[in-house]
């Protein structure tokens, strides 16, 4: 009677009995090496010499033709099997017509072969097995029908064309290998094909034929490599007067392409061989002048050794500034923003001193403008352009160019952000030496207007002489800004009026001369009514600014100084402040104090009476409390 656990479909057996038991891993007690160590080469070798020998199927000897007839039979019925399971398994179809081939069924085998290309005929493996075997065989015929068929289904396959030539050639049969090629040339193969045709008219010495080719080819091919080729190989037929035509046409087509570093320098060589260095050096002039700097590094390379080899000092010179010019390039292509890199390749073509490199480096160099509107990223940018204004004045004289340059330098500073009083006072130096007046005025006006700063047109107004211009100006300025150094300039120009010959007679060192002294008198005054109305806008309407009242506390005390018997220094002693060291607090971050700081603090006259005020009122107040207090 079956077992309850019995399993229907396991018979009798039931699960336990048919579970595979393990051996229980045993616990390594004694874990100290052993003695005697056993290497992983011992043990691979060892269990090399116990593996058993591979059974293998006898060998079957076949006796007479029914048994060949009943193994073909067999054979076929597997192949055949085979291939119906894996129809586009490629290696089953070769197998199967290879194995046919070696019963010298050849029929059978061409049979197969057809069959497996109806499978697959873009498969090429299959054309170059399928001509090999007709090949091996010697049916030439057959072998030239699958060779022409393939390549007529596949042209683009290099292989069996160069296959399909080389059996004719072997044969003997040049014409027809030749005819071969110029079917495969009309394909327009790369340039391996065309040299391979080129050879094979070279091994039977036709040269004009493989002249022709060349033509075609570098008709089809028209790259730098093709067009070289081509003159080697006229040079090395001796003829160099085609090589030469044949370089020339090359730098007519192929002179602006990025390649055409390397065929001026072929060109180059090859006159040099020919002992032509006049040729050579105007060669390589011309393709610097022409091929950017950054593609020009070896041609840069040869020029300066050919120069040392064939030159004089004057050639040597020119390839080194050359060689210079290559590496400044290099500078500046890297990062454009580098003025000071674009400074020393000016310095090197202003040493040369072709007017028309120059300005080139010069465009070159301004069109880099800083990408910050922030004048710290413009103060080295900026003398690109007075450098460039005072070449064009100075060395090439051209005044309208020097004007234009002022005048788009202004143009592109942001003059709402920062400016520069170096260029607009350049600018109007510049149409001072021109005698235009008016335009030096026009220039300074704009100055004023867009960058408000004491050295402007002011300074020009001085030289001129005209104080009450020059009053007028200061007075423009102050109601822009009331910038401490504004106020000192006024107040100076005021005390210098006393000097010059149309305002007051000179002031010596010691004192005053005798000389008009109410119009010096009067000079002094101006200059105190300046410091005075300075002094009265701090005080009122920026007393947060202490230190720089006290600077100009400090000024007007020096100029009375310096006034002699005019000057009055108690007028400006009673104003200055007391200097007080006091500390502040420093916070962190977080808002946690993180320590002290001194500083120094300014006590002014008018607050000390006013703090004298706050303490007599606080003791009063508390007298009064007090006495309050004892009445109760």
């Amino acid at each position: 009677m079956a077992s309850k656990d019995a399993d229907p479909s396991l018979g009798y057996l039931t699960r336990k009995d048919t579970e595979v038991k393990l051996p229980r891993p045993t616990r390594v007690k004694n874990k100290t090496p052993a003695p005697i160590q056993i290497t992983a080469e011992q043990i691979l070798r060892e269990a090399r010499e116990r593996q058993e020998a591979e059974i293998r199927p006898p060998k079957q000897k076949i006796t007479d033709t029914t048994e060949l007839a009943d193994y073909r039979l067999r054979k076929r019925k597997e192949f055949e099997d085979l291939i119906r399971r894996v129809r586009w398994n490629v290696s089953v179809w070769i197998k199967y017509a290879q194995w046919e081939e070696s019963q010298k069924d050849f029929n059978r085998a061409r049979s197969v072969w057809e069959r497996a290309l109806e499978v697959d005929y873009r498969n090429h493996t299959l054309w170059l097995k399928y001509a090999e075997v007709e090949m091996k065989n010697k049916f030439i015929n057959h072998a030239r029908n699958v060779w022409d068929r393939a390549v007529t289904l596949l042209p683009r396959v290099d292989q069996l064309w160069y296959k399909y030539i080389h059996m004719e050639e072997m044969l003997g049969n040049v014409a027809g290998a030749r005819q071969i090629f110029e079917r495969w040339m009309s394909w327009m193969p790369d340039q391996q094909g065309w040299l391979s045709y080129i050879k094979f008219e070279l091994r039977y010495n036709e040269v004009e034929r493989a002249r022709a080719i060349y033509e075609r080819f570098v008709q089809c091919h028209p790259k730098v490599g093709a067009w070289i080729k081509f003159a080697k190989f006229e040079m090395k037929n001796r003829e160099i007067v085609r090589a030469r035509n044949v370089y020339e046409r090359a730098v007519e087509k192929l002179a602006d392409e990025e390649d055409a570093e390397q065929l001026f320098v072929a060109f180059a060589e090859f006159e040099e061989r020919c002992k032509e260095t006049e040729r050579a050096r105007c060669i390589y002039k011309f393709a610097l002048d022409h091929i950017p700097k950054g593609r020009a590094e070896d041609l840069y390379r040869k020029f300066v050794a050919f120069e040392k080899q064939y030159g004089d000092k004057e050639g040597i010179e020119d390839a080194i500034v050359g060689k210079r010019r290559f590496q400044y390039e290099d500078e500046v292509r890297k990062n454009p923003l580098n003025y000071d890199a674009w400074f020393d390749y000016i310095r090197l073509e202003e040493s040369v001193g072709s007017k028309g490199r120059i300005r080139e480096v010069y465009e070159r160099a301004i069109a880099n403008v800083p990408p910050a509107e922030e004048k710290r990223y413009w103060q080295r940018y900026i003398y690109l352009w007075i450098n460039y204004a005072l070449y064009e004045e100075l060395d090439a004289g051209d005044m309208e160019r020097t004007r234009d340059v002022y005048r788009e330098c202004l143009k592109l500073i942001p003059h709402e952000k920062f400016s520069f009083a170096k260029i607009w006072l350049l600018a109007a130096q510049f149409e001072i030496r021109q005698l235009n007046l008016k335009g030096a005025r026009q220039i300074l006006g704009n100055a004023i207007g867009k960058a408000p700063k004491d050295k402007a047109y002011i300074d020009f107004e001085i030289s001129e002489g005209e104080n009450e211009r020059t009053r007028q100006l200061y007075e423009r300025l102050l109601d822009r800004t009331k910038h401490l150094k504004v106020w000192i300039s006024y107040a100076k120009f005021e005390a210098s009026a006393m000097q010059e010959n149309n305002g007051c007679s000179d002031l010596p060192q010691d004192g005053v001369q005798e000389h008009h002294p109410e119009e010096k008198k009067g000079c002094v005054q101006r200059a105190r009514r300046v410091f005075e109305r300075a002094i009265n806008y701090y005080r009122t309407s920026a007393p947060e600014l202490k230190e720089e009242r006290a600077m100009l506390l400090e000024e007007w005390l020096n100029m009375e100084s310096n006034f002699a018997e005019l000057g009055n220094i108690s007028l400006v002693q009673s104003k200055l402040p007391k200097k007080l060291k006091k500390r502040k607090q420093i916070k962190s971050e977080d808002g946690a104090v993180a320590g002290y700081e001194e500083y120094i603090d300014y006590v002014f006259p008018e607050e000390n009476q006013a703090t004298n005020l706050k303490i007599l009122e606080a003791a009063y107040k508390w007298k009064k409390q007090k006495i309050s207090s004892d009445e109760e």
